[in-house]
């Protein structure tokens, strides 16, 4: 059995994702701003892989990347978070795993997880045939 591979992410284009900086930036009053470095290669890599079939852990890994390359003045792992736990939240399972798994998604999204959370999530990904 292998893990399911879906278009998670396919609703969510880089307009979408600039426009969930945008709102982040203005609740706590931030400059919402593309970054000189990382705005460019990060817009080209979402644009390349948001419509793949991918599966959980492959939605997670991209948002991590995405936050890492911080295209964003501010706010970047919030925003990337958001988008990986909006994915996981769809997949209807309890809410106390839900919780879970939305949880370890954002600690690996966040970059402060730990390698047992990175495998837990992992292998869960590996067994979801949903």
């Amino acid at each position: 059995m292998s893990a399911t591979r879906r278009p998670w992410l396919e609703a969510f284009t880089w307009e979408f994702v600039t426009e969930q900086n945008a709102v982040l930036c203005r609740a706590k009053n931030a400059l919402h701003k593309p970054t000189s470095d990382g705005h460019d290669v990060t817009r080209d890599l979402w644009q390349e892989r948001h419509t793949q079939m991918l599966t959980l852990h492959e939605v997670v890994d991209l948002c991590r990347q995405c936050h890492r390359l911080a295209p964003f003045c501010f706010f970047n792992g919030n925003t990337f978070v958001a988008l990986a736990r909006a994915v996981v939240g769809r997949i209807g399972m309890p809410e106390d795993q839900a919780f879970l798994i939305r949880s370890l998604a954002g600690h690996i999204v966040a970059g402060v997880a730990t390698e047992e959370e990175v495998r837990a999530f992992k292998a869960f990904s590996d067994s979801y045939t949903g």
